[in-house]
């Protein structure tokens, strides 16, 4: 983790208020939340159903409009960094078109984008490799297995090379063999390529296992009961769980989720 106080925070949020306007009266997503993500931070974020985890994830990147209070992507408003290209976004689905291969999902991005022909081979080829798909670029998204599925949706949010990966919930519908599996992976992607990561779980070994740091956030209205820098290294085998160090942080994080829940 970055700790130059010197260095623009990547994400920066000062009282930020969220409150949606529905035919039943007006619901309060996300009040008071104040945060700072440093450059190469790997930010997990974890709380109940509906305390605003990826509310808040979705306000980063311009998917909502907060009603109140201040939040900064490199500096920029959320929009000025969609525009600016600062992020990649990893949806709970890996949302890959059944009908263009792996490779033609990725390029679509670039396409989109404007990238050159030779431009969109030589980074589809890069990603595939990080993300341990190389050979799969002709497959279509029904002969992969879930995992692979959104390991080829980690590189097409990987494609245009953003400094930030955004991640709501990726490995929630796998199972847990394939999911530790892909938290291995995903640890060694962020060791390579030094992004800033955004990561959305509902699960406390995986938010304590990946994270530099760990937000935990209580129930409608959603709000940070508790920010909890980890002491781990930065090379985690999957046994590092069995460890006093990893249980004493997944107790603080059991902690601050009961504690979010007898505040209201």
């Amino acid at each position: 983790m970055n700790t130059d106080s010197t260095t623009q925070p990547v994400i920066e949020a000062r009282q930020l208020d969220l409150t949606f306007q529905t035919n039943d009266g007006p619901i309060h997503a996300l009040k008071d939340v104040n945060l700072t993500v440093d450059k190469g931070d790997f930010v997990s974020f974890i709380g109940p159903s509906g305390c605003g985890k990826t509310t808040f994830l979705r306000c980063i990147a311009a998917l909502e409009t907060p009603t109140g209070g201040m939040l900064t992507v490199n500096g920029m408003t959320p929009d000025e960094a969609r525009r600016n290209r600062a992020y990649g976004y990893v949806f709970q689905a890996a949302g890959l078109y059944p009908w263009r291969t792996i490779a033609k999902n990725i390029k679509l991005p670039l396409e989109i984008m404007g990238y050159s022909a030779s431009e969109q081979e030589e980074r589809v080829k890069k990603v595939l490799e990080l993300v341990d798909l190389e050979g799969f670029g002709g497959k279509f998204p029904w002969q992969l297995s879930g995992g692979m599925q959104q390991r080829a949706s980690i590189a097409r949010a990987l494609a245009f090379d953003a400094d930030i990966l955004l991640m709501d919930e990726p490995f929630g519908a796998l199972d847990e063999i394939v999911r530790d599996h892909l938290n291995e992976q995903l640890l060694a992607l962020w060791a390579r390529t030094e992004k800033t990561i955004g990561f959305v779980t509902h699960s406390i070994p995986e938010a304590v296992y990946l994270s530099t740091k760990i937000v935990v956030m209580s129930p409608r209205p959603g709000r940070i009961t508790d920010v909890i820098d980890s002491p781990l290294p930065k090379e985690r085998p999957l046994d590092i769980r069995d460890t006093p160090e990893f249980i004493e942080v997944a107790h603080r994080v059991r902690e601050g989720l009961r504690a979010g829940h007898t505040d209201d």
